[in-house]
């Protein structure tokens, strides 16, 4: 029975004790209508058939911008199930009901985890899209506002962001979480006294766990949370919303068991733990396993991401390049508008194929272009007036499309060197995820410009991420019970 629930779990075991300002919610789990699953699969070529009695399983979920899915993987890595959906469209008044979307999708992904493997599940985590911010009510958990997507700009913010925030900070940015926040009690939130900040991943793993106010530090660095002093800054705190600012605690971190009336709806385990999560690009990032430092995945998308496993914390807002923390490490990000849609722009998936095969990746294009899909770069070169460089054309479209896919090859290798420049630890190997990891000849001439071992990640699904998280989280509550 999933109606109204009681404010305490008994049931629940709280793995840590918090310090500041969460609150148990009110967890209000209403039984979701089941739309048609959009896809699922069941394990993959190298599975042991079924699973044994004492398997270990780890369920991640992925809430991307147009969807959901999940992952479940055994503790080496091996993928026992997946699914998505797409969200469904709901409307309140004008404009979209995205918390109902989300909600009524997460309980319609658990219903389709198969029924012999939700007793194996140990550990819950999930990833959101980075900077998507609900306001909610601190006592039951309801949002007091429609949330603020992750591409939505609070320009009304900024200037007062930017009169607190040190220079070139990442929040002095109009889709940063704290103009978000801002705006919002700007508007309204000053006369709330009830409220709470929490992002997409915390408001639907507290669906799940029920400790209200609780966070990763990969979600927090846009609302201005300090991952290397592990609190907000004072700057921050100081200021009359801060008792809206979550606890923050490292991604994969066990907070409570699942809570009782879904474990018994689903027929999860007793001790399935659930674990705070990470922002989905950063998800994504731990899918390719790129473990050690120098190890880098490029994601060839519409765009060209780069995010390089580093010792050391680069944060340089000139170029767009900002660090999140991983454990002891920092991941270093930075992305050029030159990629898969400038290609688009030219030719079709179809041309793409064919000319492609046609080229010889082992031979250097003379042409020399920027490859944009308008006028405008940040990095590895900031100058927001750039123009688009594809001339001269060659009558010859194998080599036209030859001089631009290592064009943006050497985009890549410029971006990766500026890295090195502000100070990151230099690039040795690089994974590729994204569409453009599966043009074989593409790669062969990014190994070339960037003259380093390149290799199409084995997974670069978020969900995938998510659920490596799992794990980290079941490792760390083993050694907390029995360490």
């Amino acid at each position: 029975m999933l109606g109204g629930v009681s404010v305490t779990h008994p049931a629940s075991t709280v793995l840590f004790s918090w310090t500041s300002n969460q609150k148990c919610g009110n967890g209000l789990c209403n039984k979701v209508s089941k739309p048609r699953a959009i896809s699922m699969s069941l394990g993959n070529g190298n599975n042991k058939k079924g699973v044994g009695a004492a398997e270990r399983l780890y369920l991640g979920l992925d809430f991307g911008t147009s969807g959901a899915r999940f992952a479940i993987i055994d503790k080496v890595g091996t993928i026992q199930a997946e699914a998505k959906r797409e969200y469904p469209l709901y409307s309140s008044g004008e404009s979209r009901d995205w918390v109902r979307s989300w909600k009524e999708t997460l309980f319609s992904l658990l219903e389709d985890v198969p029924r012999d493997l939700r007793k194996h599940i140990v550990s819950i985590s999930i990833d959101g899209t980075s900077a998507t911010t609900i306001i909610v009510d601190s006592d039951t958990g309801e949002p007091l506002w429609r949330p603020f997507l992750y591409n939505e700009s609070c320009p009304d913010a900024l200037p007062m962001v930017k009169s607190i925030a040190p220079p070139n900070h990442t929040v002095c940015s109009g889709s940063s979480t704290l103009c978000k926040l801002v705006s919002w009690w700007n508007y309204v939130g000053s006369n709330k006294k009830s409220a709470l900040l929490l992002h997409q991943a915390d408001w639907l793993l507290w669906l799940l766990h029920g400790k209200l106010g609780i966070s990763d530090y990969n979600n927090a660095l846009k609302v201005g949370y300090d991952p290397e002093l592990e609190s907000y800054p004072s700057w921050l705190v100081c200021q009359p919303y801060s008792h809206l600012l979550p606890s923050v605690v490292a991604p994969g971190t066990p907070i409570a068991c699942l809570k009782e009336e879904i474990r018994n709806k689903f027929g999860f385990q007793k001790d399935c733990v659930v674990c705070t999560g990470t922002t989905d690009s950063i998800a994504a990032f731990l899918a390719a396993r790129a473990t050690q430092p120098g190890k880098a995945v490029t994601s060839l998308g519409s765009t060209l991401a780069i995010k390089l496993l580093s010792n050391t914390r680069i944060d340089d807002s000139q170029f767009g390049v900002y660090s999140h923390r991983l454990d002891d490490k920092w991941l270093v990000g930075g992305a050029s508008n030159s990629g898969g849609a400038v290609l688009r722009q030219l030719f079709s998936d179809d041309q793409l194929e064919k000319l492609s095969e046609q080229i010889n990746p082992s031979q250097t294009s003379l042409l020399d272009y920027y490859p944009l899909p308008r006028a405008g770069e940040r990095f590895p070169v900031a100058d927001p007036n750039l123009a688009p460089r594809l001339l001269p054309r060659p009558e010859n479209d194998v080599e036209f499309l030859h001089g631009i896919l290592e064009s943006i090859a050497r985009i890549e290798a410029k971006a990766y060197g500026l890295l090195k420049e502000l100070g990151a630890t230099q690039v040795d190997e690089v994974f590729t995820a994204g569409g453009g990891a599966k043009n074989d000849k593409w790669t062969k001439i990014r190994e070339r410009v960037l003259g380093l071992p390149v290799s199409r990640a084995n997974q670069t699904e978020a969900a995938y991420g998510a659920a490596l998280l799992a794990v980290k989280g079941d490792q760390q509550n083993h050694h907390h019970l029995f360490g």
